[in-house]
């Protein structure tokens, strides 16, 4: 036998990394837990690792991979949306839901109009690229979000902060698409001279918004109707597989992209209709499960990737400049525009300053930045590439090292027991709690 004998063929080596990616899916969050270490700094740790090795020649950079990036990211967002939007315990309101509202109609939208003219002044970026960038770095993540939202239905894990995150992410990723389209609009008017005030009002702003609205409230009651209220004999609870979850992502985000909706906030609104349906229901959990795994599972691969493009010169073009932005954007612009939208709301002052500083930036940011890229001309897509992966890296390390300590912290404030987030024992709220 010669020496190349002995060499594992590809196929085995991918069968044996998806192996112990799998484990490490089951595993790594509970040796994390207590650790200031999130587990989107381990994966991305790890995708850095292997893509430094000289045997992988692949370099996974967005701009040579721009379809598979927009539609792997799409993937992993939606599935995230549905796994959030199950966990929610609490029943859809406008005054049970205020922080919500505030954080949507003040904060994201403040929040696009500062970055659009930081972007253009301190990059120098014409207003529909700037534009772009503001709206996919304006959405939090639903994917990376996972250690500030709440816990697992019918846990009680939902106190006002948690709650406020889950919801925020659940509905900004759709809410931020108008804006997406905006610049692009403004990008082809540029160029044309047509207008686009009428179309983006009409059609991108009220159709796709309420359309999106409405249709992933009737899937979501479709799907409710047949998993827990037909006849005993054919309901789709009495099988036991989440899997129908995943169904209802898909079926919701499918069909509502074919009649040209905003199949994002579909996906959020079916998870909640769908969880409404029953909120009892023992299948609730088992439904949140099997979605949460699947969305471990693609966030670790697309972490992995993302860390291969860290190493593979996705930061190669950026600048001092782009950094100081990048470090504005987390430190100045979310937590102002955070607070300015929780001015007033009843709640402690701590829950306001941790509401508005994990504005978690991630995959999200991702998907609209190819997509924005993928459906207008963009001279400087390089640079925009390594600005939004600077964020999105300075995002995972801040806040995926500060997550643990300040949400225990919170919990003991609030006399909650910081490792169920449940209220805690009445002897040990108060002072003792904290101590």
């Amino acid at each position: 036998m010669t020496s190349t004998d002995w060499l594992p063929d590809p196929y085995i080596l991918l069968l044996t990394g998806a192996g112990f990616l799998i484990a490490l899916v089951a595993w790594l969050p509970l040796v994390l837990k207590r650790l200031p270490l999130s587990l989107p700094i381990v994966c991305m740790g790890i995708g850095a690792g292997l893509f430094l090795l000289p045997q992988i020649v692949l370099q996974p950079l967005p701009l040579r991979y721009p379809d598979i990036t927009e539609r792997f990211s799409e993937l992993v967002v939606i599935i995230a949306l549905m796994g959030a939007g199950l966990k929610i315990d609490r029943v859809f309101g406008w005054r049970r839901w205020s922080v919500t509202w505030r954080l949507l109609a003040i904060t994201m939208p403040l929040g696009i109009l500062l970055l659009t003219l930081l972007s253009a002044w301190a990059l120098g970026l014409s207003w529909p690229v700037a534009l772009l960038l503001a709206a996919s770095l304006a959405p939090t993540d639903p994917v990376l979000a996972s250690d500030v939202q709440v816990g697992p239905p019918k846990t009680g894990e939902e106190d006002e902060v948690r709650f406020g995150l889950t919801s925020e992410a659940g509905l900004n990723d759709g809410a931020a698409f108008p804006f997406v389209h905006l610049a692009i609009l403004l990008a082809a008017a540029s160029a044309t001279g047509e207008p686009w005030l009428g179309e983006w009002l009409t059609y991108r702003v009220a159709w796709e918004i309420a359309g999106g609205v409405l249709a992933g409230w009737l899937i979501g009651r479709a799907f409710g109707w047949l998993t827990f209220h037909v006849p005993s004999e054919n309901r789709l609870a009495k099988t036991g597989d989440g899997l129908i979850a995943l169904s209802a992502t898909l079926v919701s985000y499918g069909l509502t992209e074919i009649i040209h909706v905003y199949g994002f906030l579909s996906v959020f609104v079916t998870a909640l209709t769908f969880r409404h349906t029953h909120r009892e229901h023992e299948f609730q959990t088992e439904m949140h499960e099997i979605t949460e795994q699947v969305e471990r599972l693609v966030m670790m691969l697309l972490l992995i990737l993302f860390g291969g493009a860290l190493v593979s010169g996705l930061l190669a073009g950026v600048t001092w400049i782009d950094v100081a932005v990048a470090g504005a954007i987390l430190l100045l612009v979310r937590p102002l525009t955070g607070c300015l939208g929780l001015v007033g709301l009843p709640i402690d002052r701590s829950e306001k300053l941790t509401l508005a500083f994990f504005g978690i930036r991630g995959v999200g940011s991702i998907y609209y930045l190819a997509y924005g890229i993928n459906h207008m001309a963009v001279p400087q897509a390089e640079r925009l590439w390594g600005l939004v992966g600077l964020v999105i890296l300075f995002s995972i390390l801040l806040h995926g090292l500060t997550v643990t300590p300040v949400m225990r912290l919170l919990d003991q404030q609030q006399g909650r027991d910081p490792d169920t987030g449940s209220a805690a024992p009445p002897g040990l709220q108060g002072p003792a709690a904290r101590n």
